[in-house]
């Protein structure tokens, strides 16, 4: 069974940055592709980013292009998600995936789900 355990998350003010991590409990880390989705009150999960197996190639949505990036430790079985330059707009529970197919934006690409961590930040 996967664990994915997402901390970090806090009140912060806009422009403000927070590091999210998300520790998953496997001991075939190296086997999974990982993303971060967020979801903010009355609107659907949405794709924050994604990273490769081997943490060598990134994808971020457009919305958090150049102010956040995603990354990986395979020795540290840790996710990443470094928050910089925060929007009101980037509230949300955010949450970390693994998934055993390709890096994928889909929510349905990811078959393991932690249980989000609360970002909020006053304007």
């Amino acid at each position: 069974q996967v664990q994915l355990v997402e901390s970090g998350g806090r009140a912060v003010q806009a422009g403000g940055s927070l590091r999210l991590s998300c520790v998953v409990s496997t001991r075939t880390f190296g086997d999974y592709v990982l993303a971060w989705f967020r979801q903010a009150p009355g609107k659907e999960r949405e794709f924050v980013a994604a990273v490769t197996r081997s943490g060598g190639d990134t994808d971020h949505a457009d919305s958090v292009k150049g102010r956040f990036a995603i990354s990986r430790n395979n020795a540290e079985n840790t996710l990443y998600l470094q928050m910089n330059s925060l929007k009101f707009e980037d509230s949300a529970v955010y949450y970390c995936a693994a998934g055993t197919g390709v890096p994928s934006a889909e929510r349905n690409g990811y078959e393991y789900w932690g249980q989000g961590t609360q970002v909020t930040v006053s304007p």
